[in-house]
């Protein structure tokens, strides 16, 4: 469905409609370390995959329980792991940031530079 059909449908009626926009999406990028203000990594910072341009439209169209910052509530599948997460709003990307925690990270072999293949869902 057209994300800005969706984003329609969903301001007026309150939802998105069933079986459109809530996904699944396949998002391809390399996994980034958060860097401090002074530029080096703060002891336990996260690690990041970038969602943007027409995925992170489809998400922000098909996103109808946003949480805390503006977040929505996501499943994610990484290889053979699957998780339910937040992505976070970033005008910075210009789309979401998805957080991938030590346990993922340890499981699926991933360090800073990584080149994943996340497949993503609202939930």
């Amino acid at each position: 469905m057209d994300a800005d059909l969706a984003r329609f449908l969903r301001d007026e009626l309150g939802h998105a409609p069933e079986g459109s926009a809530a996904g699944p999406w396949t998002v391809r990028g390399p996994v980034w370390l958060w860097q401090g203000t002074d530029g080096a990594p703060a002891k336990g910072s996260w690690y990041f995959l970038t969602v943007d341009g027409e995925t992170a439209e489809a998400i922000r169209a098909g996103a109808v329980n946003a949480a805390a910052w503006g977040s929505v509530y996501v499943e994610v599948t990484i290889g053979a792991t699957t998780w339910r997460t937040s992505l976070f709003p970033s005008k910075q990307a210009g789309g979401w940031l998805l957080p991938l925690k030590a346990a993922v990270r340890k499981a699926e072999k991933i360090v800073e530079g990584t080149m994943v293949e996340a497949v993503l869902a609202l939930t």
